[in-house]
């Protein structure tokens, strides 16, 4: 059903390929940019990736003016700051940012604060407020395939002094180019391609049953979930198969891209709150609590679960499965996937192995229910509900 009325947007030009770092200079002098601030974290520049990709920036006329690759995991509206004051410091006239989603939400967040002109990002706080300000070149090379921040309108950006998460979000966060190189994804280990990839998986099967659901988000979520089914489990038992790892890199931008502009659910706002209560890292939140959030939304949400069999089992499972049992059947697929990943290299499948106390269920609950991505959830969920999804997952 098309709704009465929706918006899209994504607007980030893609490069796509073996080598296609090397193109971001044209890129750059494209947009108006010689002078960029590479933005980065320890590992990446400990293992030659940081390095890789200055080397494929610094060709015709471009010169970096700053490297900053002490972005930490878990980013801060301090770091942003920081970031913001060596830009101007050193003169620089863009960003290109290579690692996973923190180091680009720091980015964007970095963007934020240079293009309104503000000292500290706190300033800025607020959905869909903000002019498109002054002009930030942005270039995003992502080095793992779930979070999909290379190409969503949302940042995620944790308050230094209260420790809270804040989300930002604007039509303006995209970056202008986003570059997929298989380079960048090659040395990922198993259990962090695996808990990524099914990050992505739940992305996009978010963004094509949640309530803001349209056409275009259903278009790249299916295209998505395709990918994945296709390749997740390709690149981790082979992390150097570098058709997997490139299937996986445009599946995840796919599904960021979609719940981008469609939002999520009920997921996603339970594995917030397991994130902010109780330290469980999202991409394994997200692992655990798919199959079980899917069970809760299945009396409405069967027929739109039956229709994606086709995309994540393939065309023979789902011509061979009756129509009332294919939503059933999405769900088995989707545990069947994880379990086999389990077995692979680890990824938690229940809350107890990811260190869940019973004791912490009341306060992830609450939590639950008042983030944003409940509101379009197709099924009303109160906290009752939430801990019972909870104790499901627990083992």
């Amino acid at each position: 059903m098309i709704p009465d009325y929706y918006e899209f947007q994504h607007s980030t030009k893609l490069l796509s390929g073996k080598f296609s770092l090397e193109n971001i200079p044209a890129e750059l002098h494209m947009l108006g940019a010689r002078c960029p601030m590479v933005l980065s974290d320890q590992v990446l520049a400990q293992i030659g990736t940081l390095k890789t990709v200055c080397d494929a920036v610094q060709e015709d006329g471009i010169s970096i003016g700053a490297i900053y690759h002490e972005i930490p995991a878990d980013s801060s509206s301090a770091v942003v700051n920081e970031i913001a004051e060596l830009y101007r410091r050193f003169g620089c006239d863009s960003l290109v940012a290579v690692g996973g989603g923190s180091v680009l939400d720091t980015a964007k967040g970095v963007r934020m604060l240079l293009s309104q002109q503000v000292d500290d990002i706190m300033e800025l706080l607020g959905c869909e407020i903000l002019s498109r300000g002054r002009h930030i070149p942005f270039v995003a090379i992502p080095t793992t395939s779930g979070t999909g921040s290379e190409s969503t309108l949302v940042a995620v950006i944790r308050n230094a002094q209260s420790g809270m998460k804040m989300e930002f979000i604007s039509y303006y966060l995209q970056p202008d180019v986003t570059v997929l190189d298989v380079r960048m994804t090659l040395t990922l280990p198993p259990k962090t391609t695996a808990s990524t990839g099914l990050d992505a998986l739940c992305h996009a099967i978010e963004a094509c049953t949640c309530l803001q659901k349209n056409p275009m988000s259903e278009a790249y979520g299916t295209a998505a979930i395709r990918m994945i089914g296709q390749y997740l489990e390709r690149a981790v038992k082979n992390g150097r198969d570098e058709e997997a790892r490139m299937g996986l890199a445009n599946a995840s931008t796919m599904a960021g891209a979609a719940f981008s502009n469609s939002m999520v659910g009920m997921v996603h706002a339970i594995g917030h709150a397991l994130g902010g209560v109780c330290h469980v890292p999202h991409g394994d939140a997200m692992t655990i609590l798919l199959p079980y959030c899917m069970e809760y939304n299945m009396e409405k949400l069967s027929k739109d679960y039956g229709e994606l069999l086709l995309y994540l089992a393939g065309p023979e499972i789902y011509a061979r499965t009756p129509e009332e049992k294919r939503g059933e059947a999405m769900v088995a697929q989707v545990r069947q996937l994880s379990g086999r990943l389990h077995q692979l290299c680890g990824v938690p499948v229940f809350l107890k192995e990811a260190g869940v106390k019973k004791e912490d269920f009341a306060a992830v609950a609450r939590a639950a229910v008042d983030d944003g991505a409940m509101i379009v959830n197709p099924v009303e969920v109160t906290k009752k509900d939430v801990e019972a999804v909870l104790e499901r997952a627990y083992e």
